[in-house]
């Protein structure tokens, strides 16, 4: 399976809109194309960043998308007063324990680990069971960029209070893994789940 994400900062004041312009129009239009397997977008209200994500079958359906998603893709730029920025990514994990709700919040985190594989098996084995006991946990994905060794991995939380709860001991996490696996963390970001329509099956 497979994912693009459309990263746009742009205008604070523009976001609802751009939410709008994504829930009504996008989503309809791309959740309805073959290999399609849902969207979802997340934003900062503070900063004015936006990233909408799309699934995919396979690489193929992926592709053939790219016209329609790119149209797509100037409008959000034009709300927003901002510049697209694409990533295509493989999906490497999905695991869900309960559905995203209203007030749910993600912490996204990318990173460059010296070996893709070796992160993505020590994410399995030790991540992900100290991740599942944080209170108010509901997902964790893994997307992976083979070319730009690469990972991006999204947690999420029933609420912007369980995320703030969870902020030092995902701190905690990152060292070890940094200090045990040859990793570079490049970013950490919160952010609101403004829309959740994934339907990336189960994968652990």
């Amino acid at each position: 399976m497979y994912a693009r994400s459309t990263t746009i900062t742009g205008r604070t004041e523009a976001i609802d809109e751009c939410i709008a312009f994504v829930r009504d129009r996008v989503q309809p239009a791309v959740t309805g194309m073959d290999g399609c397997l849902g969207l979802s977008m997340v934003v900062d209200r503070a900063s004015g960043r936006c990233i909408a994500t799309s699934a995919w079958e396979n690489e193929e359906s992926l592709v053939f998308a790219e016209d329609v998603v790119a149209e797509f893709r100037a409008r959000m730029a034009k709300i927003l007063g901002g510049d697209p920025q694409v990533d295509r990514w493989e999906v490497a994990l999905m695991h869900r324990v309960q559905p995203a709700g209203d007030g749910t919040c993600c912490r996204i985190v990318w990173a460059r680990p010296q070996d893709l594989h070796v992160m993505q098996e020590r994410f399995r084995s030790t991540i992900l069971p100290q991740i599942e006991t944080f209170d108010g946990f509901c997902s964790v994905s893994m997307l992976t960029d083979r070319l730009e060794r690469r990972i991006c991995t999204t947690t999420t939380f029933d609420s912007r209070a369980a995320l703030d709860a969870s902020r030092e001991r995902a701190l905690s996490l990152r060292e070890r893994a940094g200090r045990e696996t040859d990793v570079e963390f490049l970013e950490v970001a919160e952010f609101e789940l403004a829309l959740a329509h994934l339907r990336i099956p189960e994968l652990v």
